[in-house]
């Protein structure tokens, strides 16, 4: 029996784990009390690991579909296959790539996937980004000109914050690294600050909250311009430091006019007096952030939204500033010039409906129109990695039923679930036991710039295959340099090509490709710290609180913060139609006055549909159930327990229902990930508590169309008991 420590994988907070391990087991996980950064805490999903690293239903062995029947092969026997098939498609295009969120948790996806898209050379990139981030992404391209620059709130040193459409309590964070968030959220009030969250159902956050301000789904976008219009109808504005670090701030009055609190009262369901009470907190305290997610992107105008975010914390002089928002540094990260090329989208554009290129990539709403229209281009073939976009996009039907007609389809993912039941190949991760872990992604987003790196507390069993030559044996196929390519000889020359491009004179230290890769970044980042040095600082290393980054973090040509972007601008106006135009989340259902609109929800015990075949997490009360406000519950004729059958234009599932107070009366909730009652799956435990599928019901019609992004969130259904 010994000890090892690592970092949890299984969602943004970056926590610390202690392991005790049993020889090839994982028998006790605990917080790691050492850690810088956590400090010991941990959620139900990290106690977990063990469990779902032993999972008796995780493949080992790459699979090969014969004729309808999965098969075990070598891996040699996998990739001559993929390889042999693969060849069927000279056209590029006909080729589609999906990654998944479980990429940016590995560090072998985040070094090498990009390695992979390049040898891939297709236009048919899709990624979990359009179901989820993109529209802040997007909104930051324009404002700082990289689509990276993403500010998080300061929260150790705030004094006050207002959280729209996000329950951190519950999902650890969401573009912002933060573990222990409600510990963090207590020690706020504990110093005197407070809180304010913005949401349709009272979460677990908002339960903790100083003030829950409800609000209808979809509208966030109309409370924020009506904040922005009080600071300056109340000379409220302030931008204290950043008067020379941003372009012409007065311009933004005008495009505001239309949002005055009177006029959005009524759509966003907040009244007129709370609106202007929420912009003098915001101004007048000392120190303030306002953090909006998934409940202010997955809608119809989650770029305005964001943008409208980040303004008020400009207008308020809370960006770049201690217990404000501000730019964390990596330590694999560098220093900028403060100016560059800028952002823009729409180098290319989908080949069906015409949908702009962002960050290299098309929405993932269109991969089924793609895949489903014949002609020149037409998607063939895909290959996706720790994804499940039968589950997680729009009208799901039709993507699964996508998906079934393809000619070829590998597969890199550890289950049998109800995306790579289509494959023609799986070719199967190692756990999180037998990964070496380093956070590319969240460091990024961290509220204190730390810096861990762990090797795999377990070695790999003989015949198992590490993820980092998964991505390699997929790039040199792809590169068409065949299957048994030299990968050391390639690795070489990947890392020798970026020691030129950093100018650096030492040759990188490490026992794996990774390592060596990964010292490289580190040496010539921001700290100059090495492999070695995180190798004896098991529980991280504390790089210090955050710290003023402008103008260094730019990338604008202007080299100032871009207040007015004008795709930004070009949008305003289909923001005030809709404000006049009646209720966001429509959509001909025959609703009737059963007629509500559809939000979705995180819980703390899952992450996506990463985990639910994990006895301990969805054991007890089911996770899965429709929120129905008691109102509502009585006028349909609902009972708490009984099932519901709940339609949309595009589908219909039948669900458990659970009356409460805590969701808004015109408003229900689902939460996504669930459905495992597909045939074909090899989940024991997550078949047995199915749930249902809410993408069944969301529309893929319905997008974001600066970023691209699907609307989740207000989908107009019509609710009766089953």
């Amino acid at each position: 029996m010994r000890t090892t420590f690592t970092t949890c994988p299984l969602c943004e907070a970056t926590c610390g784990l202690e392991l005790t391990v049993e020889g090839d087991r994982v028998t006790k996980v605990r917080g790691d009390r050492e850690d810088v950064f956590s400090k010991g805490f941990l959620c139900p999903k990290g106690a977990s690991l063990g469990s779902l690293d032993a999972d008796r239903d995780r493949l080992t062995t790459p699979l090969v579909n014969h004729g309808g029947e999965f098969r075990e092969v070598t891996w040699d026997e996998a990739f001559r296959y993929v390889d042999e098939r693969l060849r069927d498609f000279p056209d590029r295009d006909s080729i589609a790539l999906y990654l998944g969120n479980p990429v940016v948790h590995s560090l072998a996806g985040g070094l090498y996937a990009g390695a992979l898209r390049k040898a891939l050379g297709s236009r048919n990139v899709f990624t979990a980004s359009t179901v989820d981030q993109m529209p802040k992404q997007v909104q930051c391209g324009h404002m700082y000109g990289s689509v990276f620059s993403i500010p998080v709130p300061d929260i150790d040193r705030t004094d006050f914050m207002l959280v729209l459409g996000a329950d951190p309590f519950s999902s650890n964070g969401s573009l912002w690294t933060v573990p222990d968030a409600p510990g963090r959220f207590r020690d706020l009030r504990g110093r005197g600050g407070s809180f304010v969250v913005v949401d349709p159902r009272r979460s677990r956050t908002a339960q903790a909250a100083d003030q829950h301000v409800v609000i209808r789904p979809g509208t966030d976008v109309f409370l924020l311009l009506a904040l922005i219009h009080e600071l300056f109808a109340q000379d409220l504005v302030n931008l204290r430091d950043l008067a020379g670090h941003v372009t012409d701030h007065r311009v933004i009055r005008e495009h505001v006019v239309p949002f005055s609190p009177e006029a959005v009262s009524e759509r966003t369901g907040v009244d007129a007096r709370t609106i202007r009470e929420l912009a003098r907190r915001l101004a007048a305290a000392d120190r303030a952030a306002v953090y909006g997610r998934i409940g202010t992107t997955t809608v119809e105008f989650g770029t305005v939204a964001s943008w409208a975010v980040d303004t008020l914390n400009v207008l308020t002089g809370n960006l770049d500033r201690p217990g404000g928002v501000m730019w964390p540094l990596p330590a694999h990260g560098r220093r900028g010039p403060g100016r560059g090329e800028g952002f823009g989208v729409g180098r290319w554009r989908s080949r069906v409906k015409g949908h702009p290129e962002v960050m290299g990539e098309f929405p993932a709403v269109t991969l089924a129109d793609e895949i489903e229209t014949p002609g020149e281009g037409q998607v063939r073939a895909l290959i996706t990695i720790g994804g499940n976009p039968a589950l997680s996009l729009p009208n799901s039907a039709r993507v699964s039923a996508a998906l079934a007609g393809l000619d070829f389809m590998v597969s890199v993912d550890p289950y049998l679930n109800e995306t790579t039941r289509h494959a023609d190949v799986v070719l199967p991760a190692p756990p999180p036991s037998r990964r070496a872990h380093y956070d590319l992604a969240f460091f990024n987003n961290s509220v204190r710039n730390v810096v861990k790196y762990s090797r795999a507390p377990i070695p790999l069993e003989p015949g198992r295959l590490d993820e980092t030559d998964i991505f390699f044996r997929l790039t040199t196929i792809l590169g068409g340099m065949g299957p048994s390519a030299d990968l050391d000889a390639l690795a070489a020359q990947q890392l020798a090509d970026l020691r030129r491009k950093l100018g650096a004179d030492f040759e990188p230290e490490g026992e794996t490709r990774e390592e060596r890769l990964l010292d490289l970044k580190l040496r010539t980042g921001a700290y100059g710290v090495s492999l070695r040095q995180l190798l004896d600082h098991p529980h991280g290393v504390d790089l210090g609180p955050l710290t003023p980054r402008l103008p260094e973090v730019l990338r604008t040509p202007s080299g100032k913060v871009e207040l007015t972007p004008q795709p930004i601008v070009d949008d305003l106006p289909r923001v005030r139609e809709a404000l006049g135009a009646g209720e966001t989340g429509a959509g001909e259902t025959g609703a009737g006055e059963t007629g509500l609109l559809l939000v979705g929800r995180r819980h703390l015990r899952t992450n996506n549909s990463w985990m639910h075949n994990v006895p301990a997490l969805v054991k007890g009360k089911p996770l899965c159930t429709l929120l129905v406000n008691p109102a509502d519950a009585t006028r349909i004729g609902l009972a708490d327990g009984a099932t519901a059958r709940v339609t949309s234009r595009v589908g219909e599932v039948e669900v458990l229902v659970e009356v409460t107070g805590d969701i808004a009366p015109g408003v229900v909730s689902m939460p996504h990930g669930w459905g495992h009652d597909q045939p074909g799956t090899r989940l024991t435990v997550a078949r047995e508590h199915a749930g249902a599928n809410v993408n069944l019901l969301t529309d893929d019609l319905r997008i974001d169309p600066l970023s691209g992004t699907a609307v989740l969130n207000g989908t107009r259904v019509r609710v009766v008991p089953a």
